[in-house]
């Protein structure tokens, strides 16, 4: 059994940029992996990603994957304008089919947090 959610991520998928870790357990099975990521609080989700993949393309996580983690973080933390840009800037690096989405949740980002450098407007 894994202890962490960063340790089960790491046996199934790989360690980011770096080899994939010796595992004793036999029997991975990415089902019980996405029920346990399901139920993760969103610190322990960031945890895992910040842990894999600090560079945001680095590593093997399945793109539906990565997908789902930050959808999951998001219902958890609707309000951090952070989040919702580091998520559309996930969408961003797997193609156009996720581009409505991804200027969706840098709109409500900026709505949530106008100063943001991104979102500021030059005073006159």
């Amino acid at each position: 059994m894994h202890s962490t959610l960063t340790e089960h991520a790491q046996c199934l998928y790989g360690d980011g940029p770096r080899p994939t870790p010796g595992c004793p357990v036999r029997d991975h099975d990415e089902v019980y992996f996405v029920e346990e990521l399901t139920f993760a609080d969103a610190g322990t989700i960031l945890a895992m990603l910040r842990a894999l993949y600090p560079h945001y393309v680095d590593g093997h996580l399945p793109v539906w994957l990565r997908n789902l983690t930050y959808r999951l973080i998001l219902l958890q933390r609707p309000d951090e304008p952070d989040l919702m840009r580091e998520a559309a800037l996930n969408l961003d690096f797997h193609g156009p089919d996720w581009d409505p989405i991804a200027a969706e949740l840098r709109r409500r980002a900026d709505a949530l947090d106008p100063e943001h450098p991104a979102t500021a407007r030059p005073q006159r």
